[in-house]
């Protein structure tokens, strides 16, 4: 099914790829986003969605030093993010803190809590562990997956353990199972790694090439699905990783961002370089992961993977977030700053 847009907009004043849910603020539905200025000073903003839900209001504004190349909302504080930033020379991370009487301040200002700066080699992304709180971080970059302990009190991040990815590879992101703090898939150029974090050793990998985005199903152990820019999105189940469960067509150009629903089992977004975010219903697995037979093995009862299309976009979207207080919403980025809340809630019914 193809659409436009009856979403709600919001545009930022420059580019920008990344958005974040505010999961930790149970009281609005709440994103923040941050842009991708080399010449400009760039920006964080805080929106809400209205009560009435019709329109994205900007709760604050705040400077960003460096332009922002991933940013991830604290799980436990609203108030609290990471940002991965380039300052055209060199890449660094940091946790920041938003003031706490931001709505009264005139021009309030972002307070760094900590800089993240053992990397050697360009940074990739920070993960919080997405299920609850934790006093541990873990930042990618091209080279290694290095385990922070954070304390906020104190104001401080140490690296707890690093362990190289090995040579000839280069990690570009990954995900932190919901299910095990433990557990880390990292994605490189030609394959997916898992790693113990207790060990801080390889325990697996899914060997295929040009992975974009990984993403956990949090409703479902051991299910994993991927955006790859020839496959486009596939589902694994890791204890059988040789073959994917499932496989979706993605997008007509590269499928650049997957996210499973934090709440309803096998509804997926995926966005995309052709200017594009799909709504799909994966096949709905069974206790041990696996795709129910009844779905795959029956012609006639086969329903059409794709729920909807939203191409109401002039440029690549690179940012995607559903909404953890009400799963039935989403965000999207796209690159020309442009950000646009949708409800999914006509869809529910076919699941």
């Amino acid at each position: 099914m193809q659409g436009g847009s009856s979403g709600i907009g919001y545009g930022l004043k420059y580019q920008a790829r990344c958005i974040s849910d505010v999961k930790a603020d149970t009281d609005h539905t709440s994103f923040i986003t941050g842009t991708l200025s080399l010449k400009e000073e760039n920006e964080v903003h805080l929106i809400r969605l209205s009560s009435d839900g019709t329109e994205l209001v900007c709760e604050g504004l705040f400077s960003h030093p460096n332009e922002i190349w991933d940013l991830a909302s604290c799980p436990f504080d609203q108030r609290i993010f990471s940002t991965v930033y380039s300052t055209g020379e060199s890449y660094g991370a940091a946790i920041w803190q938003i003031p706490e009487l931001y709505g009264e301040l005139n021009s309030p200002q972002l307070e760094r809590i900590t800089s993240l700066d053992s990397q050697v080699a360009k940074i990739k992304c920070i993960l919080w562990w997405p299920s609850g709180r934790h006093d541990k971080l873990i930042s990618i970059d091209e080279e290694n997956l290095s385990l922070w302990s954070l304390d906020l009190s104190k104001r401080a991040a140490q690296v707890q353990s690093q362990e190289s990815a090995g040579v000839m590879h280069y990690l570009s992101g990954g995900a932190w199972d919901p299910h095990d703090m433990n557990a880390v898939a990292a994605t490189c150029e030609s394959s997916i790694q898992f790693w113990d974090l207790r060990t801080m050793k390889k325990t697996n990998s899914v060997e295929h090439a040009h992975v974009r985005n990984v993403d956990y199903n949090p409703k479902k152990k051991h299910v994993l699905m991927t955006a790859e820019d020839e496959s486009g999105i596939r589902i694994w189940d890791l204890r059988k990783p040789k073959f994917p469960i499932q496989e979706l067509p993605g997008h007509t150009h590269w499928t650049w961002a997957v996210r499973y629903n934090p709440e309803y089992d096998g509804l997926i977004l995926s966005s995309g370089t052709d200017s594009t975010v799909n709504l799909w219903l994966a096949s709905p697995s069974s206790k041990d992961g696996s795709i129910s037979e009844s779905l795959v093995d029956s012609p006639t009862r086969r329903i059409d993977p794709l729920l909807n299309s939203y191409s109401d976009y002039e440029d690549s979207i690179y940012g995607l977030a559903w909404s953890s207080r009400e799963p039935w919403i989403f965000a999207s980025l796209s690159y020309d700053g442009r950000v646009v809340v949708e409800s999914v809630k006509p869809f529910l019914s076919r699941k």
